[in-house]
């Protein structure tokens, strides 16, 4: 077990390295200048030029990259001089001093993020701690929506197998599969936030946290979590039928299952007992999947319900040029994935013994 977990620990480290050399470079040979970017239309040569020393956008881009990767290291090392482009200078977060060796400083940080662009040197950790808990919230109620129905649907649908319940079931679910997640949004917002509103009391746009009526402070709107739960939801509910009725009808033709029948069980203590579980393993890496993916993919979703999230800040961060607040989200799902596929692999030992950890 520990040495599964040191593999994938190192796995988890390359993989990081890769997805943010990729960025870096991705983002640095886009057209334009970063300090221009952060001082918008203002044109003072003295000024852009102090920007471009802090942040070390006068240096050649392989050096500003071992400056990204020593910023986003937690065992990092730095100039004694306050003037130089160094983690301490900015003293955005604490740092413990471990060893000083002439004029390079070693301390030991959380990865720093760097500073916003457009958010007035906001640290980019502080904005994604403002979104991230809001689209993780958004992502878990949708992926427990699809769960539950997902996983109640497709054992009705395996046990009405050919029936009209079951054809019924089947064109719902590849309607979702088929039907992109912003029209589906629209949809829902207009029919049940605009048209159906005094009986829903749902309204089309509105985030977790919201200024009461008198501005006295943030309040949580439960009701606004629910259309964008349900349309993030839809599609992965829809592959969760398909593939629990699929994954139900192989093992009913199991050896074990035709014992379970020959003793006179009944189709539900059957599929209580000895099919669910072995049924759920295509389930599993389905869901985790999809939950990753949600972290990512809620764009369309956030922004036309107007959810505070990461989603809708990945979007204003696009289109203002906002590559610190664009990295930092990228990094974040990517650690996201990888965290969700190592939880996947000790599932799997849960729900089948016969998978090792290897």
């Amino acid at each position: 077990m520990i040495s599964y977990f040191l593999n994938k620990l190192m796995y988890a480290v390359l993989t990081l390295f890769g997805v943010v050399t990729v960025i870096f470079f991705l983002f640095n040979v886009l057209p334009g200048d970063p300090a221009q970017m952060m001082m918008g239309q203002k044109e003072d040569s003295e000024q852009l030029a102090l920007i471009k020393k802090k942040y070390g956008f006068d240096k050649p881009v392989t050096t500003q990259y071992l400056y990204y990767l020593n910023d986003l290291s937690s065992l990092s090392f730095h100039s004694n001089d306050p003037k130089d482009y160094t983690y301490l200078s900015r003293g955005k977060y604490s740092a413990t001093k471990l060893l000083s060796i002439s004029n390079t400083t070693m301390v030991l940080k959380w990865p720093y993020l760097r500073t916003s662009f457009t958010k007035s040197g906001k640290n980019v950790s502080a904005v994604l701690k403002e979104t991230l808990p809001n689209t993780f919230v958004l992502a878990v109620s949708a992926i427990i929506i699809a769960i539950l129905l997902g996983v109640a649907l497709g054992i009705i649908s395996a046990l009405y197998k050919d029936r009209w319940l079951d054809k019924g079931i089947q064109v719902l679910s590849t309607l979702g599969m088929s039907v992109p997640s912003f029209f589906s949004a629209i949809l829902f917002a207009w029919f049940f936030g605009f048209i159906l509103h005094k009986y829903t009391h749902l309204e089309m746009t509105g985030s977790l946290y919201e200024l009461d009526d008198f501005g006295e402070g943030m309040h949580i709107q439960w009701k606004n979590l629910i259309l964008p739960a349900i349309v993030l939801g839809i599609r992965p509910l829809a592959v969760v039928i398909q593939l629990m009725r699929n994954s139900l009808l192989e093992v009913f033709n199991q050896d074990y299952i035709r014992t379970a029948q020959a003793k006179g069980l009944a189709p539900w203590q059957i599929i209580k007992r000895h099919a669910i579980k072995n049924a759920l393993n295509p389930v599993v890496t389905a869901v985790s999947g999809w939950f990753a993916s949600m972290l990512a993919g809620a764009v369309f979703v956030e922004y036309i319900f107007g959810w505070n999230g990461l989603g809708k800040e990945i979007v204003y961060a696009l289109n203002t040029l906002d590559l610190p607040v664009i990295m930092g989200s990228v990094l974040i799902i990517a650690l996201m994935f990888i965290i969700i596929n190592i939880f996947v692999d000790v599932i799997y030992v849960w729900l089948d013994p016969k998978v090792k950890l290897e």
